[in-house]
């Protein structure tokens, strides 16, 4: 189950990095908040780029280095939180994006994100 979990999330992270470096690159852009270039020394374009790039080569990691399975794993989570104010942001701004068309639907999201970050821990202990 663990490697089944693990394959998933490669997959999902693989295609959502993919999704944030072309077709998606502009609805994303919409989902970054307002805040975020301000602490980052990019504008919002770059923060869907790296962040497109990270989540590709999470994805990849979860798969092509097994006997790093553990830290990509944490990394992985870690990563999830970090990204998880852009969520709430997205929510309290009300801001349309993938879907999530709805305070509601932006609302059920945010419950999601702890059961990434278990999921990766959890696919990735041995």
């Amino acid at each position: 189950m663990r490697t089944a979990v693990r394959w998933l999330l490669a997959a999902s992270m693989i295609f959502a990095g993919l999704s944030h470096l072309f077709w998606g690159r502009r609805e994303f852009q919409n989902q970054v908040p307002d805040w975020a270039p301000e602490i980052a020394p990019i504008d919002k374009d770059g923060i869907v780029v790296a962040s497109g790039v990270v989540e590709a080569m999470l994805g990849a990691a979860l798969i092509a280095l097994p006997r790093e399975r553990r830290r990509v794993g944490a990394i992985l989570a870690a990563f999830f939180v970090a990204v998880f104010p852009g969520n709430v942001d997205q929510w309290l701004k009300h801001r349309n994006g993938f879907g999530l068309d709805s305070d509601a639907k932006r609302l059920a999201r945010l419950p999601l994100q702890p059961l990434l970050v278990a999921a990766a821990l959890w696919s990735t202990r041995r």
